[in-house]
């Protein structure tokens, strides 16, 4: 253990790929929790993938209730001990009452560490509100790290997060890096350039990754890291290994696929039923407003699939 202030937290740090996890829905939008286990299995024995991210914008978590997203974080935890290295639950709410208390039951549930969203319909209308906000959300888990969830693409608050870094461990103790989900990569590369060896600076834009790299990020958490995780993995050795054009070879096969199915429309539900192609595992259908992903779209995002040999 190390001592940050007067919190004592692991000193393991967050590195690699971390997959953003799916919620499993049955068919009457239900949670499916005994999914999950053999959800793990594969991550772990297939795509080699042992850090996650639980209900974020991948896993529904806005649109799941306070209790159901408890249940999927207790179950991710304790199916994933002794299998999975880290566990992070977001806890994002636009109620900070909720996001205590998931932040809370989080930390009693042992959870590697806890994430928080910037508020998106009352936002703060400054970085130091901001702060102030994850301030009072990580007091509910003094003891585990707390990461704040940069995307400003669907919240609207797009303040320069190198300047929210400035001093942040001196009102956040718990605090130990954040997910980036932004193609501002002037703005990711200074907080790199400041603060790589403070914080875990986790990269949020798949398609970007090697560019994230390049810059200096110490991981990535994303969503195609559930049924691409192997690709990305070998792009990551070709780039540790200083081999850049085998790692770009592998980056533009990303970048094809998803390049591909953005141009049909490429939500959770399409990303969803991708997941489902690649691995079998029965996740369901998105819970509304979304809609699930219709069968034509299924057959396209399978041809492309195998077009680029990504189907085993």
């Amino acid at each position: 253990m190390s001592q940050r202030g007067d919190v004592k937290m692991s000193s393991k740090r967050l590195s690699g790929l971390v997959a953003a996890t799916f919620t499993p829905l049955t068919n009457d939008d239900e949670i499916n929790l005994p999914v999950i286990g053999p959800y793990i299995d594969y991550l772990v024995k297939v795509q080699g993938i042992r850090n996650i991210f639980v209900n974020g914008t991948t896993g529904e978590g806005m649109s799941l209730s306070v209790e159901e997203r408890k249940l999927v974080a207790e179950e991710w935890i304790n199916k994933g001990k002794g299998k999975l290295d880290h566990v992070i639950i977001h806890v994002g709410s636009l109620s900070i009452k909720e996001s205590r208390q998931m932040a809370e039951h989080a930390a009693k549930c042992n959870a590697s560490g806890i994430a928080v969203i910037s508020p998106f319909f009352f936002k703060p209308q400054s970085t130091d509100a901001l702060v102030e906000y994850l301030k009072e959300v990580a007091s509910a888990a003094p003891g585990i790290p707390f990461y704040y969830y940069h995307l400003p693409e669907l919240t609207g608050v797009s303040f320069r997060v190198v300047e929210l870094l400035d001093g942040i461990e001196k009102k956040i103790p718990t605090f130990r890096g954040l997910k980036f989900t932004s193609s501002d990569l002037l703005d990711f590369g200074q907080c790199v350039n400041n603060y790589k060896d403070k914080f875990d600076l986790l990269y949020g834009k798949d398609e970007l990754l090697l560019s994230a790299m390049v810059l200096g990020a110490t991981g990535a958490v994303g969503s195609t890291y559930n049924y691409f995780g192997n690709l990305n993995k070998k792009m990551l050795s070709y780039f540790e290994k200083q081999d850049y054009n085998l790692a770009r070879e592998q980056q533009a096969i990303v970048q094809e696929f998803i390049g591909y199915v953005s141009s049909l429309g490429f939500g959770v539900a399409e990303n969803k039923a991708t997941m489902m192609l690649v691995s079998g595992i029965p996740l369901g259908p998105p819970r509304l407003p979304l809609l699930k992903c219709s069968e034509e779209k299924k057959a396209q995002i399978l041809a492309k699939l195998k077009i680029l040999g990504l189907l085993n």
